[in-house]
């Protein structure tokens, strides 16, 4: 069970052992995984296999992803028998522009609070123990992540935000995915570094910040991970 002493252990922890010793103790709950489907992602579900196999991984089905990704996310799922939980926001895509027309174009952020944060949100409420593939170097506004975080959802539920490639190069990344034999989204071949939904993803023109090609540079965050402050 992770208490405040053993934060700051964990935060000197590689990232194999301090998943070790995370999961180590079934007394802390129930994990799982977020996945875009990015290579962070797949190397951190990688080293979560070792421990648990069957570990859930909630994938946000926006409706607006890639053709791409989708390929990729139905390959991995057969080849790696993942326990996917597709999640789904209350209207599709028809009945969304309907309603709010192409949303993404003018008032992005809310669509991103409805089609990605308010599914997460209501995904993550069986869970202890959230798992993602967040990196420092991925943007600015990771630049302080912690490797373990405390977040409370609206109905007050609170888990655990792990992060174990917190201090991981994109290198080190493309190194572990390699000498693992990982199969990539087939968009990184064609210079993706951040991928999202299809309309609110282009190359970053910014070597040093890959999600500056996200949501036509208005914003680096899609708030999945802003909805509540790290404690």
């Amino acid at each position: 069970m992770i208490t405040e002493k053993t934060r700051d252990f964990l935060e000197t922890q590689a990232a194999d052992a301090f998943i070790a010793e995370v999961l180590r103790d079934p007394s802390g709950g129930r994990a799982c995984l977020t996945s875009s489907l990015q290579v962070e992602d797949m190397v951190v579900l990688h080293l979560l296999r070792q421990h648990q196999p069957e570990i859930p991984v909630i994938f946000l089905d926006t409706g607006y992803h890639f053709a791409e990704t989708y390929a990729y996310r139905d390959r991995m799922v057969e080849e790696w028998s993942i326990r996917l939980i597709n999640v789904l926001p209350e209207l599709t895509v028809a009945q969304h522009e309907a309603n709010f027309g192409k949303q993404y174009l003018v008032e992005p952020t809310q669509c991103c609070a409805t089609r990605k944060v308010a599914p997460l949100l209501r995904s993550l409420e069986p869970f202890d123990l959230w798992f993602t593939g967040l990196r420092r170097e991925q943007s600015p506004t990771r630049a302080n992540l912690k490797k373990v975080e405390e977040h409370h959802l609206p109905t007050g539920k609170k888990l655990w935000k792990l992060s174990p490639l917190a201090d991981w190069t994109w290198q080190q990344v493309w190194e572990y995915a390699a000498a693992h034999k990982i199969p990539h989204l087939s968009l990184y071949d064609q210079g993706y570094r951040s991928i999202g939904c299809e309309p609110c993803t282009q190359l970053s023109d910014d070597p040093d910040n890959p999600r500056a090609g996200r949501w036509g540079g208005k914003k680096l965050e899609c708030g999945i991970h802003t909805f509540d402050e790290a404690k």
